[in-house]
């Protein structure tokens, strides 16, 4: 084995860490007999040489040696390698990714293209591997050859003969997976793919098997689902808890007309080996092939299988299913999964961080039969894409489950859907306020942390956050090993919603040592309902020390002053702002400011400072001074020079500051009309939207502001909230308007605004809700009824 592997000059290539001369010692871990040894090496691999799906020259000279791994059988583990190279040549350019290429990426893309070559080469080495006796590697292999062999009919006759003798459920799931990703990728197999899928959901002999045809028939042919998609899959979880001593709940379990046990148990071969339709005609295989068969010849090659017989699909375009992941949250891949999955050999502890996920997804199933059920149903979500009333109908049955692993993936789950999708949530908000009592801290923990991120959708669950609030004083406050605590998310969630029963656990975080950085956001949330807690905020400012931390310390307390419009802490405040040290005393000259800004003409007495710093060298300073004074003592004649200067700023930011206070002017900024509009063709977007909205305001002209604003909204999703704050602010737009229209447009979306594959900030749905009310606001005028 490594024949030739001291022959490479290793030395002169590098990887994520540098040179790359150690690759022959990972290389070699690979095959060692030691587990520990193995799993440091394939680390190794994945953090270095294969760093974040990267693909660097040593990476490429690794392949030759990686397939002597997968091929001897003498080598434990090799499912890990076999996903290794999956990853490596599983990387696809399409002719967007292309396009984009700038010219320091052609090194990485030329790279990524010849791994891809290189492993397609060698994909034949797959194929013998679907029956490896080491589950592991059956395990891993239907996804490579999904993803790289160049034969996709071929490799679904494989996969298809394969499913009726695979012992493994695990595996058969992966089978399933592996066809679907192949129709997926090559959409002339999805309708023979779809049929084959509707009789194995309807026929399969096991309920997880039914479920996985389901989702993959959710991805690749969504119309073959059954119309009645919901109570068949909450009959067939039910099945799967009966069948693994789940138990279930006579209540909430009664009889739907599903047929279960022996009625719905069919041998193997009826079930998945075909009674198929008869073959395809002759152009429908042709399409099948010719289009999709891009490889060179292969005389071997299987690919004229029956119609409907050929094709399935399971989870994800990535990862492997049935060995469940860390964040289920997600939708992609199978995160925090072992290389080789569940079947791996036994390991020994070693501080390698596939380790810690092995540990890590360990403690998250302990006790779970079924956790590929997890991925399997995010599948199906995944499929069913924007049919929210389906999806919600599904969460809430789960959400009723007996069984505690199915709520904990129902609310982690549910958390996905309301994040990405509007609809009408009461119900589902509702079952997820139940889990915040469950006594299994993972679940309520789980459902806490959904509902902090509802703000005012999380209403119906306002009573169990109360509860938990008032039975769990230790979740008021989060403690970390390093940096200031943070407020539990019950306290979060129940403040977002401006619930004043969370005043006890806000004056208890007050008294702490050191204030939770983010109790000063809870409070302006509350608003009026949180003035018991001024005089705690006051006299911990008092208390900063006017040091390096004093930024820290005096943020959060600034912030609920502010919210709090608390004239009263103006003494306070001044304090921090005229001692304000070297270290991030910019910030905290901002906080100090807004916050003095906030209270009006009750912080007359800061005036004087005020205007000391309008004369300040630093250009943030005298823009965010000039700010403040306008607010306290309305003095534009004042302020108007030093902001009319402030749109000239090197930065941009202070630009942006300058504009929104000259737009709070309104018509005694007129005269620096002309400076917004040339800034209307600014190449920051955000400095263009702050400019027109300033204009509009200060000339009561809607016209050309309205023009820029609208092209803008188009442009980037994310300036959406801005905009239709100020169309709302001068509503009602005139009907038939392009803002109407506009705003009529997103109110019709399904889709939230700022969702995003694969990421999502804390305060997205919060924004999106947002975003609804002031298009409605903007539509019908301030003040009058409702509008659709």
């Amino acid at each position: 084995m490594f024949s030739g592997i001291d022959e490479v000059d290793w030395a002169s290539m590098e990887h994520a860490y540098g040179p790359a001369d150690d690759v022959p010692h990972l290389l070699r871990g690979l095959a060692s007999d030691d587990p520990a040894e193995r799993e440091a090496a394939l680390d190794g691999m994945y953090g270095a040489v294969h760093h974040q799906g990267d693909v660097y020259a040593c990476t490429l000279a690794c392949i030759p040696f990686l397939f002597e791994l997968v091929v001897d059988p003498g080598v434990r583990d090799r499912g890990g390698v076999v996903e290794l190279l999956t990853s490596i040549g599983g990387f696809d350019l399409d002719e967007d990714d292309e396009a984009e290429i700038d010219e320091d990426e052609i090194e990485g893309a030329a790279n990524y293209a010849m791994a891809a070559a290189a492993v397609t080469a060698g994909a034949e080495v797959f194929v013998g591997l679907i029956s490896d006796e080491d589950p592991g590697v059956r395990l891993a292999a239907p996804l490579a050859l999904a993803t790289l062999h160049r034969h996709p009919v071929r490799v679904l006759a494989l996969l298809r003969e394969r499913l009726p003798v695979e012992p493994d459920e695990e595996v058969r799931l992966a089978l399933v997976e592996a066809a679907g990703r192949v129709a997926l990728r090559h959409r002339p197999l999805a309708e023979r793919v779809g049929q084959w899928l509707g009789r194995l959901a309807d026929r399969a002999d096991s309920p997880g098997l039914r479920l996985a045809a389901l989702a993959q028939l959710a991805r690749c042919s969504p119309d073959g689902l059954p119309g009645d998609v919901v109570p068949v899959v909450s009959g067939l979880l039910r099945e799967m808890r009966a069948a693994t001593g789940g138990g279930t709940d006579p209540g909430r379990d009664g009889a739907d007309g599903a047929a279960t046990g022996p009625e719905r148990t069919a041998m193997n071969a009826r079930a998945v080996g075909a009674e198929p339709s008869g073959p395809a005609p002759a152009d429908a295989e042709a399409a099948g092939t010719t289009a999709v068969d891009t490889g060179a010849p292969d005389s071997t090659s299987t690919d004229t299988t029956p119609a409907g017989t050929d094709a399935l699909d399971l989870t994800k375009d990535t990862g492997t299913v049935g060995t469940g992941a860390l964040d289920s949250t997600t939708d992609t891949g199978a995160a925090g999964t072992e290389p080789g999955g569940a079947h791996r050999a036994e390991q020994t502890a070693a501080p390698t961080l596939l380790g810690q996920l092995r540990a890590l997804f360990a403690e998250e199933n302990a006790g779970h039969a079924t956790p590929w059920a997890a991925d399997l149903l995010r599948t199906l979500h995944v499929g069913l894409d924007d049919r929210v009333a389906d999806r919600t109908a599904l969460l809430a049955d789960q959400l009723r489950s007996p069984d505690r692993h199915q709520r904990i993936d129902a609310v982690r789950m549910s958390g996905g859907l309301i994040r990405a999708w509007r609809g009408s949530y009461e119900e589902l908000v509702a079952l997820v306020g139940e889990q915040v009592a469950d006594p299994e801290p993972r679940l309520a923990d789980a459902a806490s942390h959904v509902l902090e991120e509802l703000f005012s959708l999380a209403a119906p669950a306002a009573d169990a956050l109360a509860a938990r609030l008032a039975a769990d004083p230790g979740s008021w406050v989060k403690t970390w090993a390093a940096g200031p605590p943070g407020l539990g998310s019950p306290v979060k969630a129940l403040a977002r919603l401006g619930d004043p029963r969370v005043l006890p656990a806000l004056a208890a975080a007050l008294e702490l040592p050191q204030v939770p950085h983010d109790v000063g956001a809870a409070i302006v949330h509350l608003g009026e309902a949180a003035r018991p807690l001024a005089g705690a905020l006051r006299h911990r400012l008092a208390e900063v020390a006017l040091d390096e931390e004093a930024y820290d310390r005096a943020s959060p307390l600034l912030a609920g002053l502010a919210g709090l419009r608390a004239g009263e802490a103006a003494p306070e405040v001044l304090r921090v702002l005229r001692g304000a040290p070297e270290y991030r005393g910019e910030w905290l000259r901002t906080a100090a400011l807004r916050a003095l800004g906030s209270f009006g003409p009750a912080a007359r007495e800061a005036v004087p400072e005020l205007r000391t710093l309008l004369r300040s060298p630093v250009a943030a300073a005298r823009t965010e001074a000039a700010e403040a004074l306008w607010a306290v003592s309305g003095d534009a004649e004042t302020v108007l020079p030093v902001l009319s200067e402030g749109l000239r700023a090197d930065q941009a930011h202070d630009r942006r500051t300058a504009a929104a206070a000259l737009g709070a002017l309104g018509p005694r900024a007129e005269a620096v009309a002309p400076r917004l509009r040339a800034l209307l063709a600014h190449g920051e977007l955000w400095l263009r939207v702050d400019a027109a909205i300033a204009l509009w305001r200060v000339t009561g002209r809607s016209g050309e502001a309205t023009e820029a604003l609208l092209a803008d909204w188009e442009r980037s999703r994310h300036v959406r909230v801005r905009v239709a704050e100020c169309l709302a602010g001068t509503g009602p737009v005139p009907e038939g308007s392009a803002a109407a229209h506009v705003l009529r447009s997103e109110l019709a979306s399904v889709r939230r605004h700022n969702a995003m594959d694969g990421g999502y900030g804390s305060h997205d749905i919060h924004e999106d809700e947002k975003l609804l009310a002031l298009c409605r606001t903007a539509l019908r005028g301030p003040g009058k009824g409702t509008t659709k």
